[in-house]
């Protein structure tokens, strides 16, 4: 089967430098304290809340190993489902560094050397995106994330992009949200890099991009500064197609004020 065009990503300009050499070390080094936290503080695993503030604190190292600036805009939310655009894997460490998350990933995700492991330790909840019913299946554990207090992260596009703009959000994962009338609030996540650098290939992970040389670009860059943009937070309700197209719009639009500000 072809590939889409819009899912057909360009090569990516990669070498291993001393830089990236030098970050990755000091990336495993913060995973190996990290998981030997996990297993000997019971408090790390114990409960949701715990997981989640684990992996904030983990989150937070890593990002300060690679010179990942974070900055966030807006009214920080707490206990909503977060719908935030989807640009690379590093969105996921963006976000839990400002605010304790469990996210719902990709089952693929879980396979994934190392970052698959504190993803299923944090209680990341893994959808089989190619069989329908796992909707159904993961829709019924969202329930005890928001009721914890910790924030739930739903990647309505269902896949990532370039980050130049936003894929139509699906209503699917609305539906348990829209059924308990849960607070919703959109996020927008926007990248810059250095004047030479593309954030659209060294940032972004999107399409047909083969993952450790997009990683030995990302580790390689001086430095990358991400934006968050919180928005309103509502209770979820009425038609949840509706829902989803109006949680897109407002990203959207935080994405084009973020080119703004450039």
């Amino acid at each position: 089967m072809s590939v889409p065009p819009q899912f057909v990503s360009p090569p990516i300009p990669w070498r291993l430098s001393l830089r990236t050499i030098w970050r990755l070390v000091g990336v495993l080094t913060v995973a190996a304290g990290a998981g030997l936290s996990y297993l000997f503080v019971a408090s790390n695993r114990r409960t949701i809340a715990g997981r989640a503030a684990w992996l904030q604190r983990t989150c937070q190292h890593v990002l300060r190993r690679l010179r990942v600036e974070v900055k966030s805009v807006g009214s920080l939310p707490a206990g909503v489902m977060l719908t935030p655009n989807h640009v690379s894997y590093l969105d996921i460490l963006v976000l839990n560094a400002l605010t304790p998350t469990v996210f719902v990933s990709k089952a693929e995700v879980k396979g994934w050397p190392l970052f698959g492991w504190f993803a299923q330790k944090a209680g990341t909840l893994f959808l089989r995106r190619e069989v329908r019913a796992d909707l159904v299946r993961v829709g019924a554990q969202l329930e005890p994330v928001v009721a914890s207090g910790v924030n739930l992260a739903v990647f309505l596009e269902g896949t990532s992009s370039d980050g130049r703009g936003v894929r139509p959000f699906k209503p699917g994962m609305l539906a348990p949200a829209v059924a308990a009338g849960w607070p919703v609030a959109p996020a927008t996540l926007h990248y810059a890099v250095p004047t030479g650098r593309d954030a659209a290939v060294a940032v972004a992970w999107w399409g047909t991009m083969p993952l450790l040389p997009h990683l030995l670009t990302l580790t390689g860059l001086p430095w990358i500064k991400a934006t968050v943009e919180w928005g309103k937070t509502r209770s979820a309700g009425g038609d949840r197609k509706a829902l989803a197209a109006a949680l897109q719009s407002e990203v959207a639009a935080g994405l084009a004020r973020a080119y703004e500000r450039g």
